[in-house]
């Protein structure tokens, strides 16, 4: 039995969520970054991709520290003011407040530069992502609850694979980008789904 399959033993469908949640609520880090980001009081937010995706696959790894980050994805969908200035001008706010590498990106408009027809929400865009792991975000609710947004549920991000998403058609993308960031060197037992 591998070390990915031992932890991966006992993350039945139920417990999936509550684990997660709790391995975001005891990382320092992942802890900041959600009270940080949930100060600019933004519309249908969550801190995404490689901000969670990585801390599942570090956990399944058996790593107790954290991969470092390139930046923390902050996503939120405003369709009234979805302008680059304004996503910069957000960096700038939590770059004030803390020193992690902010990323912020309005999904209002992030159709255009993907070809897609218009998204309905964070959620909605989510779900056009590249990999189907990659798509899984977390926010804090009013009661400093940590919430997940994951449009295919949690399942892949716990089996251990990098599932390239049937709505990016395009396998020599995921590929590429499974090369270029290092996943299968960083990560050895993810196994990839095309």
């Amino acid at each position: 039995m591998t070390l990915l399959e031992q932890h991966t033993l006992g993350l039945e469908s139920a417990q999936q969520k509550t684990t997660i949640q709790h391995w975001l609520t005891e990382s320092s880090l992942h802890w900041q970054a959600l009270i940080e980001a949930r100060k600019l009081n933004l519309s249908d937010w969550c801190l995404a991709a490689g901000f969670v995706r990585n801390l599942i696959w570090d956990r399944l790894h058996g790593r107790s520290d954290c991969t470092p980050l390139n930046d923390i994805d902050l996503i939120y969908f405003n369709p009234t003011d979805s302008t680059e200035a304004t996503d910069r001008a957000l960096e700038a706010e939590l770059r004030q407040r803390s020193t992690f590498p902010w990323s912020v990106k309005n999904q209002a408009r992030m159709h255009q530069r993907n070809h897609d027809a218009p998204y309905t929400s964070t959620e909605d865009a989510m779900s056009y992502w590249v990999e189907i792991e990659t798509a899984v975000g977390a926010y804090l609710d009013a009661d400093n609850q940590v919430r997940l947004v994951a449009p295919f549920g949690l399942e892949a991000n716990v089996a251990g694979t990098i599932t390239l998403n049937a709505k990016r058609p395009k396998p020599e993308v995921f590929r590429e980008r499974i090369e270029q960031k290092g996943w299968l060197t960083h990560w050895p037992e993810l196994n990839v789904v095309e």
